[in-house]
């Protein structure tokens, strides 16, 4: 069945890479319209879903990222439209020289060809991931974790109807209809199919996908993000910043995981913060420093600080400056979304430059790591890598550059 999938996603990739834009855009405006036209038929299927998963006590916040509801959907379709509004990475002409023989070189973007995604519990993944794949030209095989099987298999069928309608080819966009790992593990096997592979989930997934591909792979998702809170910050916005960061969305990967705190503002903070994130129903766990200062804090273990918690648990440190605090995070972050507190301009420019991750924030929320907010359309994912890509994941993203050469009857000596 996997190779049958991606047989079709091959052949549509062909026709993908050439299809104009306007064809690209009206194929995104219906499929927005679809989602909209369809969201009972969408919902029903999700409620399904939600309740196997809380019937398998699945935890709060991880069923929030499963569950659909209008809003949800309209926020999907709104996706879709605003890649349609971008601009068309496919054909753009990257960079032209001439060469001292006369010869004209230049780059042009293409697209990848067959992109396989791998994900869990986020239904929206299935819209966002074909909407982004459709704009650059590829073709998309989805599969998604057992919990969303219902939500992504109708919302796959309904984009697909609604592209194929506008013109793009039949296989552009495909949802794997079973949930065995057997099924995973041969699309990870795909080679000379499957151009791209992406895993969008927690550390399990992630490193599944990376032990077993024999696919190229953009590594996406793991968030242990820190904020760090240097002596001289405001604590009035760390007090808010922190909040959102951690309790927003505790189980998104650009949620805040974990709390630095400079020793010399400790004694004065600790209690503030810890007290706050406990009224929005937040376990901490703290150093012993930390334990000193709020002697009820749960003991963080050496295990703690390597954790994604994606729930309402943070850890928090007492660290004693800017040094120690990149150090730790450099440690034991995963190259995700790191944050400095102060108000120096130096500070926060050492932060940026010496901590490792994809996306560094100075006075404000790691939430902000989302394709969207940085203004490049829906994402694809977060890449936490440093080949091909890396941060939110938007139409350019999936593409590549390859070379033309204009010559007039050239020959090399």
């Amino acid at each position: 069945m996997i190779l049958e999938l991606c047989k079709k996603a091959k052949e549509a990739s062909v026709e993908l890479a050439e299809l104009p834009t306007k064809v690209k855009n009206e194929a995104l405006h219906r499929m927005a319209d679809a989602l909209e036209k369809n969201v009972e038929e969408i919902l029903q299927a999700n409620r399904k879903d939600v309740e196997a998963s809380k019937r398998k006590g699945v935890k709060e916040a991880l069923l929030d990222r499963l569950i659909l509801n209008e809003a949800r959907v309209a926020k999907m379709a709104q996706c879709l439209r605003e890649v349609a509004a971008l601009p068309d990475p496919v054909g753009e002409i990257v960079k032209v020289w001439t060469r001292p023989n006369g010869l004209i070189i230049g780059q042009i973007r293409v697209p990848l060809g067959v992109i396989a995604v791998i994900y869990e519990s986020r239904p929206d993944v299935t819209s966002d991931a074909s909407g982004i794949c459709l704009k650059s030209g590829n073709a998309v095989i989805l599969r998604g974790g057992s919990d969303a099987i219902n939500s992504n298999l109708a919302i796959g069928r309904v984009l697909s109807e609604a592209a194929v309608e506008a013109g793009v080819p039949d296989g552009a966009v495909q949802v794997v209809p079973v949930t065995d790992r057997s099924a995973a593990l041969e699309l990870m096997r795909m080679r000379g199919y499957v151009d791209a592979l992406i895993p969008r989930g927690g550390a399990g997934l992630i490193r599944a996908v990376i032990e077993n591909a024999k696919v190229p792979v953009i590594e996406t998702g793991t968030g242990n993000c820190h904020i760090y809170i240097e002596e001289d910050a405001d604590l009035d916005m760390a007090l808010k910043i922190i909040i959102n960061a951690k309790c927003q969305r505790p189980g998104t990967c650009n949620a805040a995981e974990k709390v630095l705190i400079h020793r010399n503002v400790a004694e004065k903070f600790l209690p503030v913060i810890i007290r706050h994130l406990r009224e929005h129903g937040v376990e901490v766990r703290g150093c012993e420093e930390t334990r000193r200062i709020v002697p009820d804090v749960k003991p963080a273990t050496e295990e703690d600080w390597y954790t994604e918690y994606l729930d309402l648990i943070i850890g928090v440190k007492v660290v004693d400056g800017l040094e120690e605090a990149i150090r730790h995070i450099n440690k034991y972050g995963t190259k995700h979304s790191d944050a400095i507190l102060t108000s120096d301009f130096d500070k926060a420019l050492r932060f940026i430059r010496g901590v490792d991750s994809a996306a560094v924030y100075w006075n404000a929320s790691t939430r902000f790591t989302d394709g969207n907010q940085y203004g490049l359309g829906a994402e694809i994912g977060i890449s936490t890598q440093k080949l091909h890509a890396r941060g939110p994941m938007s139409v350019q993203h999936l593409t590549t550059v390859k070379y033309f050469v204009l010559g007039r009857g050239h020959i090399r000596e």
